[in-house]
């Protein structure tokens, strides 16, 4: 059972999320999540993206196929700017991941409970983790936008816009590893309240594709899916499924949360990070250290790995990364015999990119507050290219109880960058008694 070695834990105070298919509130994805719902569909038709050149890349000599498929956020595009105070054209020249993140945080302080407007002088702290993605029309030409871009570029103002819209005067990072950013991003925020940086802060991931460039790279490595579905974990996959998603958490240390009534979620036991290093090229994932990985979390939380039941995985559905990840999970969780179950939201979204592992939080939060593992989808015909039978790790092939262990349900969400960057986090959902409304 779990040694508690710090008390005074960081928590999960609040959050929110936007998904693929509509989705804009936790219930509406644990809805989803709970009934095994694909969130896929066609590429956008008002993105200006060339999708017929898209489709055709196949026809290219050693290009793979792209299929009319993804995990696109119906939302994308709208925007109150007056309700942030932002006026019309910098709204237009800010890069739609700033707009969504900007959102998503205001619902994430009202979830926990926190007035938004009412925050000015906070010493509080913002991380969000987002890669570069292409929007709008060249910087290097003279254009109406010009001017605009040094702010909105997407990657340089993510939290930065967050912190100014709220006036939190805490640190304030937009990280950017890759697919791992979401976890790399919860740790540095909780590293941050721990130190004394800030008493709380906001910590997210936002995703969202204003071009396909990423459906052009890997069309080109050929790591696409070949039928539009992301088989995580499954024997049929055959390559990844571009996705899109946001999601921020609230925390602050567990004494704040009760002493401000804030109801916890999830208390943050460890989480970890560190890098693949050097000898195989830099996009290929590295066993040895995702299991280090996770063998760190673990000594950090001081917990015995045998109560974890459930872990949230990357599970990108290529044949390169699915094995090594399953490799990485049954040398440790998977070797306590306690049969934990694995499951990834990708099956459900595609891959998320920055955003996936705050996807996969935010569904670990709600498996453990409603006491149910989600299925993950096509997890019926698991990859024959690990043995299953070496370890007691198991994919969540329908909904499963989840029983808790003196009161605490333990859980795990790891990611992966595409750059070496591993990131992984370790927490326990306390059963409550109260109003279970998400």
């Amino acid at each position: 059972m779990t040694a508690v070695t710090d008390p005074d834990h960081i928590v999960i105070a609040g959050y929110a999320v936007e998904a693929p298919g509509g989705i804009d509130t936790p219930r509406a994805y644990w809805s989803a999540l709970e009934s095994a719902v694909e969130l896929v569909g066609p590429f956008p038709r008002d993105r200006g993206w060339p999708i017929d050149d898209l489709l055709s890349v196949s026809e290219l000599d050693g290009w793979g196929t792209v299929r009319d498929a993804g995990g696109f956020l119906t939302r994308a595009a709208e925007f109150d700017p007056s309700f942030f105070g932002i006026g019309q054209r910098e709204a237009i020249a800010t890069d739609p991941q700033q707009r969504v993140a900007l959102r998503v945080a205001w619902r994430a302080l009202e979830n926990a409970g926190i007035n938004p407007g009412a925050l000015a002088g906070a010493e509080a702290g913002c991380f969000i983790g987002c890669s570069p993605m292409e929007y709008g029309p060249p910087g290097a030409e003279v254009n109406e936008y010009s001017g605009l871009r040094i702010i909105g570029h997407g990657l340089l103002s993510a939290a930065a816009r967050i912190s100014h819209c709220l006036g939190l005067l805490g640190p304030s990072m937009t990280v950017d590893a890759a697919c791992a950013s979401s976890i790399t991003a919860l740790h540095l925020a909780a590293a941050a309240v721990r130190d004394g940086d800030c008493e709380w802060a906001l910590a997210g991931a936002v995703c969202v594709m204003g071009s396909p460039i990423a459906f052009y790279e890997f069309a080109r490595h050929n790591a696409l899916s070949a039928d539009g579905h992301c088989r995580s974990y499954s024997d049929d996959a055959t390559g990844t499924l571009w996705g899109e998603g946001a999601g921020v958490v609230i925390v602050e240390r567990e004494s704040r949360a009760r002493r401000l009534g804030h109801r916890v979620h999830g208390r943050l036991l460890a989480s970890h990070h560190n890098h693949n290093g050097a000898g195989k090229p830099i996009l290929v994932p590295r066993t040895d250290a995702q299991e280090r990985l996770i063998r760190t979390t673990i000594a950090k939380a001081g917990i015995d790995p045998a109560d974890i039941g459930m872990v949230e995985g990357h599970g990108t559905a290529t044949r390169a990364g699915d094995p090594v990840e399953l490799r990485a999970l049954q040398n440790t969780y998977g070797a306590t015999g306690s049969g934990t179950l694995l499951g990834s939201v990708k099956s459900n979204a595609g891959h998320a990119q920055a955003a996936a592992g705050m996807l996969g939080l935010v569904k670990l939060l709600l498996a453990g507050r409603h006491g149910l593992i989600p299925p993950t989808l096509f997890a019926d015909n698991p990859t024959t290219r690990v043995d299953w039978e070496r370890s007691s790790l198991r994919l969540a092939t329908e909904v499963e109880p989840w029983e808790p262990r003196d009161g605490q349900r333990y859980g795990a969400v790891s990611s992966f960058g595409a750059g070496g960057s591993n990131a992984h986090a370790i927490l326990a959902m306390p059963v409550h008694e109260e109003n279970d409304d998400a």
